[in-house]
C-alpha cells in the first residue's frame, strides 16, 4: 500500500555522516564549472551558460540535489532546474528583472507588503540551490546571510505599526539557510507582536537538502505554532526516502507542509507528472497548494510554458484527482498586479439567475439562483465587522510608498 521512496546514496568518497550533513551539503555545494564537471557530463549550451552566469544569476547546486539529476542526459527534468543553459543568456519574448513588482510594494528594505493582512518578510537572500527560473533574482543571491540589524528592526517595526498585518510570511532567499538560533530569533519576535496570527516560512530545504530538517528544527516551529510550512516540490523525482522523513518531520510535529509547485516547460508541464507528484506529496500530508505558471524573469523564457497549456493540464487532472490533491493553477500578474487563478471552463450558457454547465465528465445540467429578495444577511455579521473593516481598508505596499514619497 502507499509508495516507496528511495534514499540517495551519498557520492564515492563520502562518508554517510558528511553526506547526511546539511553544513557539509552547504560547503561542498557546486559553484563554478569545474565543480559542475567534475559531477556531469556537460552539453555545449550548459558549458557555454557559465561563461555569462554573472549577466543573469549565479549557481548553486548542493551535491545531494545534484544526485537527484542524470549526469548523461541534458533532458532530464531535475538537470533542466539546477543547471545553467546558454538560453538564459538570449533576449526573450518576456523577461523582467522584478515580474512581481515587488519593488513598488517595499515599504522597507526587507518587507514586500502586496496585501493587505499578508506580507513577506525577506530574511536572507541566500539559497542553498539556485534554481535557474527563480522569480526574485533581482534580490537573491547578492550573499547577504542574514538582514542586517537596521532592517531588521526597521521590518519589525513596520509590520508592528500595521495592525492588519496578521499574517508574516518568511521568504528570501530560504530561511533555513539560516542557523536554527536565528530562525528562532525571528519567530520569538514576530510573535512578540500581538496581532500576528499565523507565520509562513518558505523553503526548498525539503527538496535540497532535506537532512537540514531536523527534530530540533520541528519541535522549534512547533514551539511559535501556527507555523505553516511551504515548500516547493516540482517533480516526483524529487520525493526520496530523506525528502519525504523531513516533510513527515515536520508534520508529526504539528507543522501543517503546504506544496507551492511551478510548471516548466519540459519538466513537469504534462497532467501524468502533476498527478504523480500531488498523490507523493498528499500520501505524505503535504498539501499541494499552487501550481504557479512560470513568472518572465530574466533568462526563463525556455523554461515557461503558455496558460493555454497549463489549462489543458488541470482539466485533464479536474475530476479525475482528489480534491485534496489538486493544486490550484495560479498566475502573478506581471508588474505586480498579485495572483490570479485559472480554471477550466465549464460555463455553457448564462442568463439571468441561471448558468448551465457541462461537468468534466460531460453531464449538462443548470443551477438556477434563489430571487435575489430572498438574499439576506447573517444576523451576526456585525460581530465580526470591525476586523473586516480593518483588513479591507488598509494602507499597504505601493499606497504606503506613495504616502511616505509625498510626506517628503
Amino acid at each position: 500500500m502507499g509508495f516507496e521512496f528511495k534514499s540517495v546514496e551519498p557520492m564515492p568518497g563520502v562518508a554517510p555522516s558528511s553526506w547526511l550533513s546539511s553544513h557539509w551539503q552547504f560547503k561542498n555545494a557546486l559553484k563554478t564549472l569545474s565543480s559542475f564537471e567534475s559531477f556531469f557530463t556537460l552539453q555545449a549550451a550548459e558549458r557555454e551558460a557559465f561563461a555569462g552566469l554573472n549577466k543573469v544569476f549565479q549557481v548553486r547546486v548542493t551535491p545531494y540535489y545534484a544526485a537527484l539529476a542524470s549526469r548523461e542526459d541534458s533532458h532530464d527534468p531535475i538537470r533542466k532546474i539546477l543547471m545553467p543553459r546558454v538560453e538564459e543568456l538570449h533576449s526573450g519574448l518576456q523577461q523582467m528583472q522584478d515580474p512581481l513588482g515587488e519593488n513598488a510594494h517595499r515599504p522597507e528594505a526587507r518587507i514586500i507588503h502586496r496585501y493587505p493582512d499578508r506580507c513577506l518578510f525577506l530574511v536572507t537572500d541566500f539559497c542553498s540551490v539556485y534554481c535557474r527560473y527563480c522569480t526574485r533574482k533581482h534580490f537573491t543571491g547578492k550573499n547577504q546571510s542574514f538582514v542586517n540589524n537596521s532592517d531588521y528592526k526597521s521590518a519589525l517595526k513596520y509590520i508592528g505599526q500595521n495592525p492588519a498585518i496578521k499574517e508574516v510570511i518568511l521568504s528570501g532567499g530560504d530561511p533555513l539557510t539560516l542557523s536554527d538560533e536565528k530562525l528562532e530569533q525571528v519567530l520569538f519576535d514576530l510573535r512578540n507582536i500581538k496581532h500576528i496570527e499565523i507565520i509562513r516560512v518558505g523553503s526548498r530545504m525539503p527538496v535540497v537538502a532535506p537532512m537540514r530538517v531536523t527534530q530540533e528544527l520541528a519541535k522549534m516551529l512547533r514551539k511559535y505554532k501556527p507555523v505553516f510550512f511551504m515548500t516547493h516540490f516540482n517533480h516526483p523525482k524529487e520525493i526520496t526516502k530523506e525528502s519525504a522523513e523531513s516533510v513527515e518531520m515536520l508534520v508529526d510535529h504539528g507543522v501543517p507542509v503546504m506544496n507551492q509547485m511551478v510548471l516548466l516547460n519540459g519538466i513537469n508541464n504534462h497532467e501524468a507528472i502533476v498527478q504523480a507528484l500531488s498523490r507523493r506529496l498528499l500520501y505524505l500530508r503535504a498539501k499541494p497548494y499552487y501550481m504557479f505558471q512560470c513568472d518572465p524573469s530574466m533568462g526563463t523564457d525556455h523554461l515557461r510554458t503558455s496558460v493555454e497549456d497549463s489549462l489543458k493540464i488541470q482539466k485533464n487532472l479536474w475530476g479525475r484527482l482528489s480534491g485534496l490533491a489538486m493544486p490550484t493553477l495560479s498566475l502573478d500578474i506581471p508588474g505586480g498586479g498579485g495572483k490570479v487563478s485559472l480554471s477550466p471552463e465549464f460555463l455553457l450558457n448564462q442568463t439571468s439567475g441561471e448558468r448551465t454547465f457541462k461537468g468534466w465528465d460531460g453531464v449538462i445540467n443548470s443551477y438556477k439562483d434563489p430571487e435575489a429578495e430572498k438574499i439576506v444577511k447573517p444576523s451576526d455579521t456585525e460581530d465580526y465587522m470591525q476586523e473586516w473593516l480593518q483588513i479591507k481598508n488598509a494602507r499597504y505596499g505601493k499606497d504606503v510608498l506613495k504616502n511616505n514619497f509625498e510626506a517628503k
